[in-house]
């Protein structure tokens, strides 16, 4: 199946958009193909301000409607709890909403970003979505996360070479409660290091303070910025660590 066939048998649909490469991939080809399309953001405290901001401007240059739904996800007691499958009950919980909201604007279909990258068995928010008839094109379709790069550039998409994001929430260990304290820590420490030109990286929670992963490339980087990060980050980090291992593209 093609994008183009998926969307002749389902014209009218809302696309979950978080302003990475792969809902941005998805949003261009629902605006492309579908009879009636928007775009939905589900703003919650497992989210970096700068999430957001790269979701509108994305939308914009798109010329798709964004419409950002505010969710405190920490009233949700099996998210803020944080145990293995902390993913499925986020993901359930969100899409709940998210599906809500798409119906009351006459959109039966809710699409995400889902590729065929991404392995189901390592996902449990995948059968969330499954449960909930969140359908998946990209997936669908058969297109991997290098297919879509390569689209997004070929379109002229800025995101096509973003790297790839996940929420705060993976940055504290499963079975630690989460709090809104835990994630503001993590969110200042990772906006510190971006502001320093780190990109794809990590910064981790490990009981008082935090272990940093980086890729390869910027591993010499990592240690002659790590003393004075300590020192900026201090009121939240009694000590930050460098993990001797490069962080691989495939981890969360």
């Amino acid at each position: 199946m093609t994008m183009q066939e998926f969307f002749i048998q389902n014209p009218a649909a809302a696309v979950a958009f978080s302003g990475g490469v792969d809902s941005a991939w998805l949003l261009h080809e629902a605006r492309t193909w579908a009879r009636r399309t928007a775009a939905y953001f589900v703003r919650t405290p497992f989210q970096p301000d700068f999430e957001l901001e790269d979701a509108r401007d994305t939308a914009r240059r798109l010329g798709a409607e964004l419409t950002v739904i505010e969710f405190d996800i920490l009233t949700v007691p099996q998210a803020a709890a944080n145990p293995p499958d902390r993913c499925y009950h986020c993901k359930r919980a969100l899409f709940t909403r998210l599906l809500e909201a798409a119906r009351a604007d006459g959109l039966p279909l809710v699409l995400d970003g889902c590729n065929a990258s991404d392995d189901a068995s390592d996902r449990p928010g995948m059968a969330a979505l499954k449960e909930l008839g969140v359908r998946s094109p990209l997936r669908e379709c058969g297109l991997t996360k290098g297919d879509i790069r390569a689209a997004a550039r070929r379109a002229g998409l800025p995101v096509w070479n973003k790297p790839s994001y996940a929420c705060l929430a993976t940055r504290i260990p499963a079975g630690t409660p989460i709090t809104g304290d835990l994630l503001a820590r993590v969110a200042r420490g990772e906006a510190a290091l971006m502001a320093r030109g780190f990109t794809d990286f990590r910064l981790r929670l490990r009981g008082d303070g935090a272990l940093l992963q980086v890729r390869a490339e910027q591993m010499d980087m990592a240690r002659e910025a790590l003393a004075g990060l300590e020192e900026l980050l201090r009121g939240d980090f009694a000590r930050i660590a460098l993990d001797s291992a490069p962080r691989s593209a495939r981890e969360t």
